[in-house]
């Protein structure tokens, strides 16, 4: 299958293309550097030109404070580059996956979010995420649109860097631990975007690491299995670390219709997260 990928040099791109090629496919890997997926002439010339079967848009703008006074940049990124690539791909009816966020949710309760749930973001990136998704299903007939939370990879930044940068400069870090939610890490990610994109088993998914836990419990964890236990982890309310954009306090997401449809769930957010360490681990040295 030939598959276009967005923002291939991304923290999920990256991963997914190595997926992807792994299992034989050919992939065409596109970043801002060969194509601008705001301009919709060159987004339908680059698209009519490659001819994918399907195209996987990982490319976004998530810098998520900074989309609080950046709304013109995040939406032209998030809303109109994915009404772009959906338009062409409507039209020439190739499959398209689209990767979304638990941030189109307003966070309220703790039900673990359905797919169908009805979404009400209270920021601007989860605002443009939902964007997105309601122009993928507008312009796409064979879509999936795949939500996902708390990503961390070996390619680019990421909390479980920062974590561990921080404590191995300060050697103490305060962190919220009112926000419930699950981690995903991108190797693990991608084995289930590549089967997805093998199927015609098209809709809404959620997608993350099994395992439920808040921002401090993954801290703590980062520096046990990076064996930094003398780093000392300040528990702090969502309300005593105000930060420019507001986070959902409830991110827990329902993978059942995973289950329904036949894939694999990712496996538990520990596991993922000692292999990434040592990932990690193994760059450096």
């Amino acid at each position: 299958m030939k598959i276009l990928v967005t923002g291939a040099r991304g923290q999920l791109g990256t991963d997914l293309v190595k997926e992807l090629n792994a299992r034989g496919h050919e992939v065409v890997p596109v970043d801002i550097q060969e194509l601008d997926i705001t301009v919709f002439a060159d987004v339908d010339a680059y698209i009519r030109k490659v001819r994918p079967d399907a195209v996987i848009h990982c490319a976004a703008y998530t810098a998520v404070d900074a989309a609080e006074d950046n709304v013109a940049a995040c939406m032209r990124v998030n809303v109109i580059g994915t009404d772009n690539i959906a338009h062409v791909c409507g039209e020439l009816n190739i499959r398209m996956l689209y990767l979304s966020t638990d941030y189109v949710f307003n966070g309220q309760g703790e039900r673990p979010w359905e797919p169908d749930d009805e979404a009400d973001p209270i920021n601007v990136y989860g605002m443009s995420k939902y964007e997105g998704e309601k122009k993928v299903k507008d312009r796409v007939l064979k879509y999936y649109i795949v939500r996902i939370s708390w990503v961390f990879g070996l390619n680019g930044s990421n909390f479980v860097k920062t974590m561990l940068k921080h404590g191995r400069k300060k050697g103490a870090v305060s962190v919220v631990n009112d926000q419930i939610g699950s981690p995903t890490y991108t190797p693990d990610l991608s084995v289930l975007l590549a089967d997805m994109i093998e199927t015609n088993k098209y809709g809404v998914y959620h997608a993350t690491n099994e395992g439920l836990c808040s921002w401090y419990d993954f801290a703590c964890e980062i520096f046990k299995a990076a064996g930094m236990d003398d780093v000392k982890v300040t528990p702090l309310t969502t309300a005593e670390y105000p930060v420019k954009a507001k986070r959902p306090l409830n991110s827990r997401m329902s993978k059942d219709k995973l289950d329904a449809k036949g894939f694999k769930r990712l496996p538990d957010w520990k596991d993922a997260l000692y292999r990434f360490i040592n990932e990690l681990k193994a760059s450096e040295s």
